[in-house]
């Protein structure tokens, strides 16, 4: 478990992994960033409490890096990956062994099932687990068995990890992608299963938002520079918006300036201001749809569903255009959270 500003949410993440029932030895790894929220010094009480939990440093802080750290400290044959921002539910581990042992998979993932506690955060999960909100990926909700393209978090085994080499630690952002299209290069299986579930918790705010998407965006981006048309397609939905936003910014401008008039204007406008208007009517539908919750949580999912596409769209297009660089998350830095109930 890479961990880093994670005070509010560090408990509950540690018990969710402690109360599995397995009936062979475990051990819990925390790869412990430089917090400033008081995150490591929880962490050093819970260790206390419980020899099971074991800690290492990544003063990097970064996640692939701490992860590689915690592999290379554990013991056990299968490395199940655990996020401080989420909780396994009852029975997640030993069902996912069995699912390895069943399937003969290299890495098994389930469902992220995002929650909130606010009209923003739970706004935010509506959308995380909507086809809309995210693109459709199987763990985001799907409901068939087999094989996939990637894992959340994922449950491994540890003698694959060290064929293909671990995690890319110059990759920040989408590193288990990166990493399942290593292990089925090199043959091996990786598989969705449903029962599998993990409550995972979203930003608590707009800003911290916007900064997580323009980076995962960012990475992605880069991910397509290294490995192209290998990434799906549903990863260049955002960009495209992003680039008929500015387009229909652009011709309104011209228009205004009677630059552009005529038919050629009115063609444009068919081509650039149609689509937005549908952009903008499937937003508002979604907010509208049942279960959306109060006023609050509909006017949010109206505000957060075009700042997740277009935040992760403008990075993407900076990935692409640039390379990711030295672009980090910068919601993971410097956070107050509000603690959990």
């Amino acid at each position: 478990m890479p961990v880093l500003n994670e005070q509010a949410y560090l408990e509950h993440a540690v018990r969710s992994v402690l109360a599995q029932a397995l009936s062979v030895p475990a051990e819990l790894v925390l790869a412990l960033g430089p917090s400033s929220d008081g995150t490591t010094d929880l962490a050093q009480r819970l260790a206390a409490t419980d020899d099971r939990i074991r800690l290492v440093d990544n003063p990097q802080a970064h996640i692939p890096v701490g992860l590689n750290a915690a592999i290379r400290a554990s013991r056990y044959a299968t490395i199940i990956r655990v996020d401080a921002h989420s909780e396994l539910s009852p029975g997640y581990a030993a069902r996912a062994l069995a699912t390895l042992e069943r399937t003969g998979a290299a890495n098994v993932g389930g469902v992220m099932h995002a929650d909130g506690r606010t009209p923003f955060q739970r706004a935010v999960a509506r959308l995380y687990n909507s086809p809309v909100g995210l693109g459709g990926g199987a763990y985001h909700g799907g409901t068939q068995e087999g094989e996939a393209e990637s894992a959340y978090l994922g449950v491994m085994r540890r003698e694959v990890l060290d064929e293909v080499g671990l995690f890319d630690e110059t990759i920040r952002r989408g590193e288990d992608w990166e990493l399942n299209l290593r292990i089925r290069r090199a043959g091996h299986r990786v598989w969705f299963d449903p029962a599998l579930s993990v409550t995972y918790w979203p930003r608590e705010s707009w800003i911290r938002l916007a900064r997580q998407f323009r980076a995962t965006g960012a990475w992605r981006g880069e991910l397509v520079r290294r490995f192209g048309r290998r990434n799906g397609i549903r990863f260049f939905a955002p960009p495209a918006l992003v680039v008929l936003v500015a387009a229909a910014l652009v011709l309104g401008v011209l228009q205004l300036a009677r630059v552009i008039g005529g038919p050629t204007s009115i063609v444009l406008s068919i081509l650039l201001y149609l689509p937005l208007i549908a952009y903008v009517l499937l937003v508002l539908a979604v907010a509208a749809l049942p279960g959306g919750g109060g006023p609050r949580q509909r006017l949010w999912t109206a505000i957060v569903m075009p700042t997740m596409h277009l935040s992760w769209g403008l990075g993407f297009l900076g990935g692409v255009l640039r390379g990711a660089r030295d672009t980090v998350d910068a919601s993971r830095l410097g956070t107050r959270n509000t603690p959990l109930p």
